[in-house]
């Protein structure tokens, strides 16, 4: 009897100690640290019912950005161009233009880098392959030979 009585005790000891379950951590949010950047122009229209839209925006430290689009052609894709504009942390502007369409995107600024000029032998390489690509002269890979049966007289004098 005394058993029974040890054994539940025990069983509701241990079933009363704390349970150590992991929560979810409390929940937490640091404000951005700087200056608020103020919003001084902020305008937008469309799209309209054809799809034609643009918008432009200005903030407070000299970032702006402006773009206009309009449906083209019988699939109706989005031909887009705009452009960007803020200050270097040096005070050098980039100004940057964009046209995206049927070609692609394409960016257009002082500040992207540019290839270096091609130095004469290879100008020369280039017009010599333009120019036998024009007189028709192709490489012509030779043909694998063909499988023949064996000749009978083989090793007869």
């Amino acid at each position: 009897m005394y058993t029974k009585l040890v054994v539940c005790v025990l069983v509701a000891v241990v079933a009363a100690t704390p349970q150590r379950r992991y929560g979810a951590p409390p929940p937490s949010y640091n404000a951005p640290s700087g200056p608020v950047v103020p919003i001084l122009k902020d305008e937008r229209q469309g799209p309209d019912e054809f799809g034609n839209y643009n918008f432009e925006f200005e903030t407070g430290d000299g970032i702006s950005r402006h773009e206009q689009g309009a449906p083209q052609g019988e699939t109706g894709a989005v031909a887009s161009q705009g452009g960007w504009s803020f200050t270097f942390p040096d005070g050098t502007p980039g100004v940057f233009s964009f046209v995206a369409d049927g070609a692609g995107y394409q960016v257009q600024s002082d500040l992207l880098p540019t290839p270096h000029p091609l130095p004469a032998h290879a100008i020369a390489q280039i017009e010599k392959a333009r120019l036998e690509d024009a007189a028709g002269n192709r490489y012509s890979a030779p043909s694998a030979p063909r499988p023949s049966t064996p000749s009978r007289s083989y090793g007869r004098r």
